[in-house]
Parts: structure tokens; C-alpha cells; sequence
């Protein structure tokens, strides 16, 4: 239990001690009332404050959880832009190496093609003079 607890109970304790004392104590009963008005009036305005107390701790934890809520957005939200940056320059990189290699293949293709056209070209030209 926390410290705020054990005074709260420790409090209530009191109060009700205080009250059970006032209701045997020997005293007339319009002296016992009003001792007893003043204790609840006690409690009440003690039970006020441990409210306000709470209340206050209450608002301290939810400012500390938004900031760190914030904190936590902003560092995802930067981890996913870098992210997204680098897979985007890979994703580039790859392009650029692939469209290097087809057009280095084209240029071997077409180079092999005029080769073997020439080669076919004079095939045929012997063989026209061997007929």
C-alpha cells in the first residue's frame, strides 16, 4: 500500500475512533452532536484535501504519460521516415544496378547479332562465289 494510503486509512481510523469516543463519553447529547458535527466537518475537510491531493498526483501522472506519449510518437514517427528513406535508396539502387546490367546485355546483344550477321553475310557471299 502507499504512503497515501496508510494515512488515508490511518485518517478514517481516527475519524471513526473519534466518533465512537463521543458516543460513549458522558457528556449531554446537544454537546455530543455537536462534537460529532465538528468531527464529520473535520473529515469532510480532511477527506477534501487528500482528494485534492490525489487529484493533483492523478493530473502530474497524466502530463508525464502525454509527454511521454508524445516522445514516443515522435521518435516512432522518425524511425519510420528513415525507414522509408532507406528502403527507397535501395530500392533505387537496384533499379539503377538492373537497368545497368539489361543495357550492358542489350549493347552485348546487339554486338554479338552484328558479329554473326557479318559472319552469315560472308557465309553466303562465298558461297555465292562458289556457284
Amino acid at each position: 500500500m502507499s504512503a497515501k494510503g496508510i494515512w488515508i486509512a490511518f485518517s478514517v481510523g481516527v475519524a471513526a475512533g473519534a466518533t465512537v469516543a463521543l458516543l460513549y463519553a458522558p457528556d449531554s447529547g446537544e454537546n455530543t452532536r455537536k462534537k460529532l458535527g465538528e468531527a464529520a466537518s473535520d473529515a469532510y475537510d480532511q477527506a477534501g484535501n487528500y482528494v485534492g491531493d490525489a487529484s493533483d498526483y492523478l493530473k502530474d501522472q497524466a502530463d508525464r504519460l502525454a509527454q511521454q506519449s508524445k516522445a514516443a510518437y515522435a521518435s516512432g514517427s522518425e524511425s519510420a521516415a528513415k525507414a522509408y528513406s532507406a528502403a527507397a535508396d535501395a530500392i533505387t539502387g537496384a533499379y539503377d544496378t538492373a537497368s545497368a546490367k539489361v543495357t550492358d546485355f542489350a549493347g552485348t546483344a546487339q554486338d554479338k547479332a552484328a558479329q554473326y550477321g557479318d559472319q552469315a553475310s560472308a557465309a553466303v557471299n562465298k558461297a555465292n562465289s562458289m556457284v
